[in-house]
């Protein structure tokens, strides 16, 4: 600043062996950098690693594998207010990898696992493609992320996290000069985290929302209905793992995935018999629906935040 005193800095240590070079990129990312004598440039620090609350198209929202940085979006404090907010949204990767919305620790809404085509708690996104707009999540030895890009030259669209608690993708129009809003997210009517009880499903197509999946019961029989969140499903007989079998539940958001096992190797068929074979096993699905499905997903613990669709 004035004084000469230093307001930010970044954290790299260690020797430059050529003078640096910071550049502000055409796509927004701001990157400190060296060339080697090859012609090779050589980066030092990029903004795109340290989101805010925008995620620009190439922007990687998730995690870094080898340097352990996980990018997530924060929102500003207030709409006046650009510092941290009280709202995160956050690659987990406990289980099947997920996005996880945060409003002060708790979680407020749960993305649903990558299912080969899209994040499966978030069907809206394949009305992306309306505005020439493709996403893509990676799962390799090197990052775990999401990314978006604009098929169509000269279209400038962001992904944000808004202090309000919604992601909200927007389109930038010329003409007017304003960023108008094409989707954002919502944590009403089934889209919040758990809007109904553990080995219930919520459907808004069904009055009440809440159902217990089939082979259980409201815990107090009286309540008939679950007409509320707080109702308890409990299972009307026990497993005695023997003979047990399985109901399909289709249309289906996943439970939650944290603390399921995963198997990318075998199959469905597979994938039952394991299950069947373990007496604490409490649902199997694919982890990929692409191609007639592949990969194992199984659930020990209970089933929570699960969503029936209309479609899909």
């Amino acid at each position: 600043n004035q004084s000469n005193i230093a307001v930010w800095s970044t954290n790299l240590t260690g020797a430059v062996r050529s003078p640096p070079v910071a550049e502000l990129l055409p796509n927004g990312n701001f990157v400190l950098r060296y060339s080697e004598t090859n012609g090779q440039d050589i980066l030092l620090w990029q903004s795109f690693d340290y989101p805010t609350d925008t995620l620009l198209p190439h922007m990687k929202l998730g995690l870094d594998l080898k340097t352990g940085n996980n990018r997530l979006l924060t929102s500003w404090k207030n709409t006046f207010d650009p510092s941290s907010g009280y709202i995160s949204y956050k690659l987990e990767t406990l289980g099947l990898p997920e996005f996880f919305m945060w409003r002060n620790e708790v979680p407020i809404f749960r993305s649903g696992p990558w299912d080969g085509t899209r994040l499966s708690g978030i069907p809206e996104m394949q009305r992306w493609k309306d505005i020439n707009i493709l996403y893509n999540f990676t799962e390799n030895k090197e990052e775990v992320a999401f990314t978006f890009r604009v098929t169509t030259p000269n279209v400038y669209s962001r992904l944000i996290m808004n202090s309000e608690g919604f992601l909200q993708l927007s389109r930038w129009n010329p003409t007017l000069s304003e960023w108008n809003v094409f989707w954002r997210s919502s944590t009403s009517d089934c889209n919040g985290y758990q809007s109904c009880t553990p080995y219930s499903y919520c459907d808004t197509n069904t009055t009440p929302n809440c159902n217990c999946i089939k082979g259980f019961a409201p815990q107090n029989p009286q309540e008939g209905a679950l007409d509320n969140t707080n109702t308890e499903c409990v299972r009307k007989t026990q497993l005695s793992c023997d003979g047990d079998g399985f109901f399909w539940l289709r249309n289906m958001k996943p439970p939650d995935t944290s603390g399921a096992i995963v198997d990318k190797r075998i199959g469905l068929k597979e994938c039952e018999e394991r299950c069947i074979k373990e007496c604490n096993c409490t649902a199997f699905s694919n982890m990929n629906i692409q191609d007639g499905g592949k990969g194992c997903v199984i659930w020990t613990k209970e089933l929570a935040d699960i969503r029936r669709y209309a479609d899909g």
